[in-house]
Parts: C-alpha cells; sequence; structure tokens
C-alpha cells in the first residue's frame, strides 16, 4: 500500500506545483500575452516554423523530450536506492527542471524562434554565442551516438518491437496528410493510429519478430538504418511526421502510463507488488566502482528531474510551431511534470515491478555483450523462482553465477550494459501490466515499443536541432556550406555515426554510444546551467524576480562540473589518468566541455554588473536565421 501511496502523492504534487508555482512564474515573471506575436507566425515556412494546436505541439514536445532519458537515468540511479532517485525527480523537476523548459520556451518565443544559443550572444556577450553553439554541437553529437545504440539495443533485445515502431513512421504521414488537407478529427484519426500500432504490437510479439540475422553486427545494421532515417526525417516539414507522429507517441504514453499505474494499483492492493520489500531505499552494498551518490545522482537522473537537451527542444522545434504564447505553460512547464511522472512509474517498475518475479517461456538472448533472459521466471542457481528483493538483485545481475569457479560473484559497475537498464524497466512494466490479466509476452512488447519509439522519437529531434546548430555555427564562422540544410543534416548523421562505430576495447563495432555513455550526464546537465544563464540574464535585463532562475544556475554549474572533474581526474578510474579506466574520446570532449564551461562562466560574471535594466541589442533583419524566412512575409495567427 505504501508504493501505491507513494505514487499518488507525487502525481498530486506535481498537479499542485503546477497550478501554483508554474503560474505564478507565467503570470508575474513573465507576463504572457496572448495577443503577442510568435514565431510561428511571423516567420512561417511551412518547414520549421509552422502555427499549430497547443495538443499537436504538446505531444511533440513531450516527446521528444522525454525519449529514453527519464527512463534509463532512474534505472541507473536506483542503485544507490529508490529514496534519493525518487526525491530528485520529484522536487528537482518541479523547482528546477519545468523551470528550466519553461524559460528556455519562452526566451526564444520572444527572440524570434533563435535557439539557448543564439540568443546568449545578445544576452551575455557575442563570444557566449559561439561558447555555447560549440557546447550544443559536442552534446548532441553525443545523443546522437548514443541514442542510435539504445534504439538499437531494444531492437536486438526485444525483436517483437520492431514492427510496430516502423509502422508507427506512415501511420504518421497519413496522419499529418490528413491534417494538412483541413480535417479537424485529429482525436479520432489519433485513436485509429493507436489502434494500429496496438495492432502490430501484438503481431509482433506473437508472429512477426524481425531481426537483422543476415548482418554480423545487428547494433552497427539497426545504426545505420537509423541514422539515415533521422537524416530524412530532419529535413521534412515538421507537419509530415515530425508532429503527427509525436502526437500519436503522446496518446501511446497515455495508454501505457494509464495501464502501468492501474496495474500498479492492482498490484498494489493485492500484495504482490512491494516497493520496501522489492529493493533498498538507501543502498549500503552498491557494486564495485560505483561513483559516490553526490554529485552523480543528478547527472545520472537527467530527463525526469532536469535536463539540458530539453532547452534545444523547447527553443529549437517547439517555438516555432506555438501558435499562442500562454500556451507556453502547459508545453514548457507541464510537460516536464508529466515526464516527471513517467520517472517516478519508472523507479517504481524497476524496484516494485521487478520484485514481483515473473512466470512465464524463456528467451534468451545475447546483447550488448551481456545474457539477457526475456520473459522468463526469475530464478536462483537452483531453479527456484525468486521474488523480492533477490528478484531485483539477479534482474539487475548485481551477482551471477560464475559456473568455472563454482561461485555466486558481483558485477563491477562498469560491467553493467544498456541491456540490464532498460530491461528492468521493461520487465518490471511488463509485470504491472500482467497484474491486469495482460499475458506478461504482450505486456513486455507494449513497453518496449514505447522505450523505442521514444528514443526515436528523440534521435530525429536531436538530428534536427543539430542541423540547426551546425547552420548557426557556419553563419557565425562565416562557413557558407554548413548554412544549407542538406550539408548541415549530412555533417550531424556522419559524425553522430561514426562515433558510434567506434569499437570497444573487445573490439566490437557499433559500441562508441557506450564509450560516451559516462559523458552523457554531465555535459548534458552543464548545458541546463549554460540554458539558466540565459534566462537568468533575459530577466535581469528587464529588472524582474532572478532569485528562482540563480539558485538552480548555480546548482546545474556546480555540480555536473564537479562529477566532470571526478570523471576526469579520479586517481583510480579517470579517463585520462593511467589505469584501466582511460579512455582518451570522452577525455578529450570532457577537457573541452570543462574549458568551455569556465569560459562562458568568467563572460558571465563580467557581463552580469553591467547589464541590470539595459535591454538586449534587438536583431536586425539580417540576424533572421534565414533568408527563406525573411521572404515569407508571414501571417497572423
Amino acid at each position: 500500500m505504501y508504493t501505491l501511496l507513494i505514487a499518488i502523492g507525487s502525481f498530486f504534487g506535481f498537479i499542485i506545483a503546477y497550478h501554483t508555482y508554474g503560474r505564478w512564474i507565467a503570470t508575474r515573471v513573465f507576463n504572457l500575452d496572448p495577443t503577442a506575436k510568435v514565431p510561428s507566425c511571423e516567420f512561417e515556412d511551412g518547414v520549421d516554423f509552422v502555427p499549430s494546436k497547443k495538443s499537436l505541439v504538446f505531444g511533440h514536445h513531450f516527446t521528444s523530450i522525454a525519449g529514453t532519458g527519464p527512463i534509463v537515468g532512474p534505472a541507473i540511479a536506483v542503485f544507490w536506492g529508490w529514496l534519493p532517485a525518487l526525491l530528485w525527480v520529484v522536487f528537482g523537476s518541479i523547482f528546477i527542471g519545468a523551470v528550466h523548459d519553461f524559460g528556455a520556451l519562452v526566451v526564444s518565443l520572444r527572440n524570434r524562434g533563435q535557439t539557448v544559443g543564439e540568443i546568449a550572444g545578445r544576452m551575455i556577450s557575442p563570444r557566449a554565442k559561439l561558447l555555447f553553439l560549440f557546447a550544443l554541437f559536442f552534446a548532441l553529437t553525443v545523443v546522437l551516438a548514443i541514442f542510435g545504440l539504445v534504439i538499437a539495443s531494444i531492437f536486438e533485445i526485444y525483436k517483437g518491437s520492431v514492427l510496430a515502431v516502423w509502422v508507427s513512421l506512415p501511420i504518421a504521414i497519413v496522419f499529418g496528410l490528413a491534417m494538412r488537407k483541413g480535417s479537424n478529427a485529429m482525436l479520432p484519426m489519433s485513436i485509429i493510429s493507436l489502434v494500429l500500432i496496438y495492432l502490430a504490437i501484438y503481431v509482433g510479439a506473437y508472429y512477426l519478430p524481425i531481426s537483422l540475422s543476415f548482418v554480423g553486427n545487428q547494433v552497427v545494421g539497426w545504426t545505420v538504418i537509423l541514422l539515415i532515417y533521422c537524416g530524412i526525417a530532419s529535413v521534412l516539414p515538421v507537419w509530415l511526421l515530425l508532429q503527427p507522429r509525436d502526437y500519436v507517441n503522446s496518446h501511446q504514453l497515455f495508454v501505457a502510463l494509464t495501464l502501468l499505474i492501474v496495474g500498479l494499483i492492482v498490484a498494489c492492493l493485492s500484495g504482490t507488488a512491494d516497493l520496501f520489500a522489492s529493493a533498498p531505499a538507501i543502498t549500503q552494498d552498491t557494486p564495485k566502482g560505483t561513483p559516490p551518490i553526490f554529485p552523480f545522482l543528478f547527472i545520472t537522473i537527467a530527463c525526469g528531474a532536469i535536463s539540458g537537451f530539453h532547452c534545444l527542444v523547447s527553443s529549437g522545434t517547439s517555438s516555432k510551431q506555438l501558435e499562442n504564447e500562454t500556451d507556453a505553460l502547459s508545453i514548457g512547464y507541464g510537460a516536464m511534470l508529466l515526464e516527471a511522472a513517467l520517472a517516478v512509474m519508472v523507479i517504481l517498475a524497476c524496484c516494485a515491478g521487478v520484485g514481483m518475479g515473473k512466470f512465464e517461456s524463456k528467451e534468451v538472448v545475447q546483447a550488448d555483450g551481456e545474457t539477457r533472459v526475456v520473459v522468463a521466471a526469475v530464478e536462483d542457481v537452483d531453479g527456484n523462482a525468486l521474488v523480492g528483493r533477490a528478484a531485483w538483485r539477479q534482474t539487475y545481475q548485481l551477482e551471477y553465477y560464475d559456473a568455472e569457479a563454482g561461485e555466486m560473484k558481483q558485477k563491477t559497475w562498469k560491467e553493467f550494459g544498456l541491456g540490464s537498464k532498460i530491461g528492468a524497466f521493461v520487465d518490471g512494466g511488463g509485470n504491472f501490466l500482467a497484474a491486469l490479466g495482460i499475458p506478461l509476452a504482450m505486456g513486455v512488447n507494449i513497453i518496449a515499443v514505447l522505450v523505442a519509439c521514444f528514443a526515436a522519437t528523440t534521435l530525429d529531434s536531436a538530428t534536427r536541432l543539430q542541423r540547426y546548430v551546425v547552420q548557426e555555427l557556419g553563419e557565425t564562422l562565416r562557413v557558407k556550406p554548413l548554412t544549407n540544410m542538406y550539408v548541415a543534416t549530412f555533417v550531424a548523421i556522419v559524425l553522430g555515426g561514426a562515433i558510434a562505430m567506434i569499437p570497444n576495447a573487445d573490439g566490437l563495432y557499433g559500441k562508441g554510444g557506450l564509450l560516451l555513455w559516462p559523458l552523457f550526464g554531465a555535459t548534458n546537465q552543464l548545458l541546463a546551467g549554460f540554458a539558466f544563464l540565459v534566462t537568468a540574464f533575459y530577466l535581469w535585463r528587464r529588472s524582474k524576480p532572478v532569485a528562482f532562475v540563480l539558485i538552480p544556475t548555480v546548482i546545474m554549474i556546480a555540480l555536473p562540473a564537479a562529477a566532470l572533474m571526478w570523471q576526469l581526474f579520479d586517481p583510480t578510474s579517470g579517463w585520462v589518468m593511467p589505469g584501466e579506466g582511460q579512455n582518451w574520446l570522452a577525455g578529450t570532449i570532457g577537457l573541452i566541455t570543462i574549458g568551455l564551461q569556465v569560459w562562458m562562466v568568467v563572460e558571465a560574471v563580467i557581463a552580469w554588473p553591467k547589464v541590470k535594466g539595459v535591454l538586449e541589442p534587438q536583431l536586425s533583419d539580417e540576424e533572421i536565421v534565414s533568408t527563406k524566412l525573411k521572404e515569407s512575409g508571414g501571417r497572423s495567427c
């Protein structure tokens, strides 16, 4: 019962925060104006700037910021215990994450839909713009390398999920074409689309699992296919694929989240799900090599509490689609709280859900260098079914049986791959659905498709955002070829793909993303600190309250920097130190990131005392992002 009360209390906390703290920021600080001219109307071009209904933009924004971030992060963080993870998700999202997303969205809306990187040049200093753009470039390169691997790993482990993920694309295109022709039946069409996707989930689970068995390395094969898809998707008009796919995906999440919540209720009332009995609130025996909870908890759980990537979505795509400034509250602040609700369910699924055990047929697969048992009983070495904390430890593979030594051994922190982290949520979520009478194989496939669809959304949104960044760098550095959308897209996918293909220590190609995975948390959270700086300067120049932004700014600059310095220079496992932890790829990017951060902070400290009450230089016509926008003429929403 306590498990259920924790879920209910968290959800009510989010609702109260939205209607109090969120509305205070919207009305008292930013003074959102329903009559203000917005970029989507002023610069409508039918590709990136497209005035859209709030529900469509919400669907795009939410699925883009969610991805696998609120899944993988909490699934890792429960190694330190579910209580610290839960507290960071709830309070971090309310007072830091949602404020970050909301601020980036509003500031971009009031600066012709520019990204926070470009805005930094006028808010702080011209050098800050270039620094921010390079930070964005490195961060998005890491995102492209990692998320391609995440989806490829899901496809390899849960082959039944492949069909539904790819079927969702033509369904979304048909949806988009219908909406473009003036159809007003958005919700009925989304329901039909959802039914077709769930039909594909059923067929994939029982009749048509898809595998690239003819390819020697399936991860490499899927990564190449995914990046080619992302390159195409990122240059298509947002109304054709991005908006309708994300709108349908948002409803897919609502259905899955509802099923998870109802399943949790049933499992709690029946006594089969018990958070306290399944996993430690605060872990005393973490795996060998586990980094310290402070500051690493705050960079491990990113998207569920706060994520720098969100400022790119807010200012890169969402601000170009809002048709009314007041929509920013629900999209900027509200979507982050919904993502936090998902992260809460992930924590419960990875602990209470996994602790329920599971009992069906076994399917053993090799993926990500690990052996995963999909849809099977969690057993000890003698074949006895396990539940509770024993099941949790076995599912996370905290211990494994060494047949050669004839004894149980414990894995080290670095031995955990993406398979065990993502698999814990898929398995635990499948257990919650099984509590409703849904066959476990079907339940597992529903959750696997949900994870893969979200990751795909993040991947192609990141490709579009990287295209913007490369184009902005091309303009700033006066490298004309890079200002072309197709050249910029090509650079984005080739660089991300090249890093993804770097072999690991065992010579396995397609594992480059794993080499950069430890870097993702720190660089991602530093981006959040940079975005907070831009919002703080925007308010400071207008003599608005800034304390509620400055405190998170300091937190999101100091904690990620501390974590990155530990990763770089820890004597036993530092990336640039002698020893088995040496990783010059991550180390080089990490050192560059630290340098960019220090420089950015210096620029901000120099500029801060000079700009209070002094409005930033206004954009000239030459500073509008593209000639196409100047010629569009705009329209009135």
